[in-house]
């Protein structure tokens, strides 16, 4: 068996390394992800018309896209961090509601229960009994106008220059008003919960550190540091992204649904994809201008 990098060395991983790592994940998931896709019949009775829109043409099907966007990622991490403007893309035809993003995202950032930075939203659509499920994932929107920053009242949510809203554990002091203020309801509470805390002893995992906003923090349940008691949400998995990895949900992804890079890069996959007729982002009317698109 192909030894496959750690990449949790993430000071000594390669570019080569991660690539390799990538490709190896993407081919043990690519069984699965036929089992999600399209029945023969139901490819058939899409309208030649329609294939060119549905298969978006900034996505060549002969190349990888999780290799184009590291590539992408690789350029834009070259640039200041002022120069850049970070996106994301979710084509929603692809999604099949298998939650791997959500379960990922569970697993990098350690969360706790009822801590959840991407759910993956279901609707039933239709009238009986033409009737279908309709999934959105939906992470923290990043908005270019966050709702959720002028109400703080210590400035512990902020804007970063590269348009990532985060959230400084160390000054948050737990009002939740940023709760509040999110008209996506992408923001939850830390209460320092254990998904086995009524056992006689919490297990070694759910004590282990997460990496956010690339420091360590410690899950003690003696010790009541931060994150605990702190407003959590999704933050691009930016701990990965600055050393050169994707988010954790768009490496996941079965249907390779969730799409990541640089929007000031005109060459960028994202930047393509942006541009696409099939583009909407949720409630605009607000004026929140989100940073996550989604083809429809």
């Amino acid at each position: 068996m192909t030894n496959v990098p750690d990449v949790q060395s993430k000071a000594k991983a390669t570019p080569e390394d991660r690539r390799a790592f990538f490709k190896s994940a993407l081919a043990k998931a690519s069984g699965l992800a036929a089992l999600f896709g399209m029945s023969a019949k139901a490819k058939a009775e899409i309208p030649r018309s329609e294939v060119k829109e549905f298969l978006d043409p900034a996505v060549d099907p002969q190349v990888n896209h999780l290799d184009r966007m590291l590539e992408d990622l690789e350029r834009a991490l070259k640039k200041p961090m002022e120069q850049r403007k970070w996106v994301m893309v979710i084509d929603l035809k692809k999604c099949t509601g298998c939650k791997a993003c959500t379960v990922s995202c569970c697993s990098e950032n350690n969360l706790p229960p009822g801590v959840v930075y991407r759910p993956v939203v279901e609707e039933e659509v239709g009238t009986f009994p033409d009737v279908r499920k309709k999934f959105t994932p939906r992470p923290c929107m990043h908005c270019e106008n966050p709702p959720c920053t002028p109400v703080c009242p210590v400035k512990a949510t902020y804007k970063r220059p590269d348009g990532i809203v985060a959230i400084d554990y160390d000054v948050c002091i737990g009002c939740r008003y940023c709760l509040s203020a999110c008209p996506y309801n992408a923001r939850t509470a830390d209460f320092g919960e254990f998904y086995n805390q009524d056992a006689p002893e919490i297990m070694d995992y759910e004590k282990r550190p997460n990496f956010e906003y690339g420091r360590e923090w410690k899950r003690d349940p003696k010790d009541h540091g931060s994150p605990i008691g702190n407003a959590r949400k999704c933050h691009f998995c930016l701990h990965r992204v600055e050393n050169g990895m994707l988010p954790a949900c768009a490496t996941t992804c079965l249907g390779g649904a969730t799409y990541f890079g640089d929007y000031n890069d005109p060459t960028s996959l994202v930047h393509q994809l942006v541009g696409s007729s099939r583009m909407m982002r949720l409630k605009e009317e607000l004026g929140t201008e989100p940073k996550v698109y989604y083809l429809v």
